[in-house]
């Protein structure tokens, strides 16, 4: 009989041989997605989605799921054209891009030495505004979207934002928002000479070989297969809703596209700008890219930053960053009444995802981007990121409706308007926003803003009414009207925005 010992060779060379077995049995990444996906779809109701996911230059996952529309059979695949939104923002950074490795501008040029017409509202801002301050979101410009909401014209954005007070001073915290991106187009046609959409359609669109990418809705018209936005009622229904066509949001959110073509753009950005072995950017300019601007606060980054629980937070040009399992993660979201995308790159992995849905806000892409990242970038699929994603934002929606509660029980019952309606009725004006004209129809009141925005007024308490927008999936808003002594209607508020009665 031989010793104990002896047993232990064999057992630990067996114990091996079943190791190495194992490390040679990679998972099967491609199909543990594919099943997630759908399983996830289900729980949180998206009707269609499509995915492309790139790894080492190589495509390694790419499908479309469910349909284009609830209730019709045409399926959402990987040629499905649906709205970019604000992933846009990174190519009008590409194209600025290539004007400054032509020498035609540089990052720190002062946007009053090389884009005059354009101004702002502090003297020291406008003075000290350089290229690289349009792409980082802290210029100092607060929120601005009723400028393009309300349908104004690129050229009328521009003149209009100069009266739009500092929320901040310039480059001391970050505010999230779109009209800067929108200058950005209006230099880079100034520089080139070309308009947006004709520059990014030629020097981007087309030596990437993305020929179904548009720079605007109208473009991609005769695509075959169309996304169609969807909103989940507070009943938890969905129902479909028309797309409102933004046409001058173009730089910041108007490029239409498509997987196949995510694809292209993602192996581009993902080698350092080069396309067919040729550049289409300098190594320094790309860089550039990705390297962090501005640091993002808290309030103006994504929830899912508690679950990845990211040490820093910033934003490059174009890009959102974190840090997430030791690695930086380039990412943006796009959001469009009824329809969303994301995009996450994680250069030192060589990997990318793009997504698009056709469900308002479905935080499904967040949790399917961080499920990919864990697939091809660790090999780990031990996490449940549908499930805690959707009681991540679950939580959101439930703290939002208690504020609402709360907000309802302050509400002072049985007090009347202090005049007639029809004495708050008539056009008031903001220089920023434009005319706004308060319609009483019956026994109730209706305001109308540019581009067909309209509000349906219900009597809140005193003077202050809430308001029903006609696209019913938009938020309520809340109008208050302020009276001088003598009981005429000096001014309104609407989400911190003052109108003015226009004199006759």
């Amino acid at each position: 009989m031989k010793p104990a010992w002896w047993r232990f060779p064999l057992f630990l060379s067996f114990y091996a041989l079943t190791a190495a077995g194992q490390r040679q049995q990679p998972l099967d990444k491609a199909a543990l997605f594919d099943n997630y996906v759908r399983k996830a779809l289900a729980v949180w109701r998206t009707p269609g989605m499509s995915i492309v996911v790139v790894k080492d230059d190589q495509m390694v996952f790419k499908k479309g799921f469910g349909v284009t529309e609830l209730g019709k059979t045409a399926a959402f695949t990987t040629a499905t054209i649906g709205v970019c939104a604000s992933t846009t923002k990174a190519m009008t950074a590409v194209c600025m891009g290539m004007l400054v490795d032509e020498g035609k501008l540089r990052w720190t040029d002062r946007l009053r030495d090389v884009f005059p017409e354009f101004s702002l509202y502090d003297p020291y801002v406008a003075a000290e505004l350089t290229v690289r301050d349009l792409f980082t979101h802290n210029a100092g410009l607060g929120n601005t979207d009723g400028l393009w909401a309300y349908g104004y014209s690129r050229d009328e954005i521009l003149r209009r934002v100069r009266w739009v007070p500092p929320a901040y001073s310039l480059r001391s915290s970050f505010t999230y928002q779109n009209v800067m991106y929108i200058v950005a187009g209006e230099l880079i046609r100034k520089v080139s000479g070309q308009t947006w959409e004709d520059f990014i359609t030629h020097r981007l669109f087309g030596p990437l070989g993305m020929h179904h990418s548009y720079a605007s809705y109208a473009l991609g018209a005769g695509e075959p297969s169309k996304e169609t936005p969807h909103f989940m009622m507070p009943d938890s229904s969905i129902r479909t809703i028309p797309f409102l066509y933004h046409e001058d949001l173009g730089p910041a959110g108007g490029v239409w596209s498509c997987a196949d073509d995510m694809e292209k753009w993602m192996r581009f950005m993902l080698d350092s700008a080069r396309v067919n072995g040729r550049r289409l950017l300098k190594a320094g300019t790309w860089s550039e890219l990705f390297r962090p601007q501005s640091l993002v606060t808290e309030s103006e980054f994504y929830p899912t930053v508690g679950l990845t629980h990211s040490s820093w937070t910033t934003y490059g040009l174009g890009w959102f960053q974190e840090d997430y399992r030791g690695r930086m993660v380039q990412f943006h979201t796009g959001s469009l009444d009824g329809a969303v995308a994301i995009v996450g790159l994680m250069p030192s992995e060589h990997f990318g995802i793009y997504i698009f849905g056709n469900l308002d806000h479905s935080e499904l892409r967040h949790a399917l981007m961080y499920k990919a990242m864990d697939l091809w970038g660790f090999s780990d699929n031990s996490r449940d990121w549908s499930a805690e994603c959707y009681a991540m934002y679950k939580k959101v929606k439930d703290e939002g409706r208690q504020k609402d509660k709360e907000k309802e029980a302050r509400r002072v019952k049985g007090t009347k308007p202090s005049v007639p309606l029809a004495t708050y009725a008539g056009k008031y004006t903001n220089e920023i926003y434009g005319d706004a004209h308060v319609i009483l129809g019956g026994d109730s009141l209706r305001v109308e803003f540019p581009n067909n925005v309209c509000l349906r007024l219900q009597h809140w308490n005193y003077d202050t009414f809430v308001g029903y927008y006609d696209y019913f999936w938009w938020d309520r808003e809340w109008i208050q009207f302020s009276l001088d002594p003598e009981g005429k209607i000096m001014q309104f508020e609407k989400d911190g925005v003052v109108y003015k009665p226009v004199k006759n």
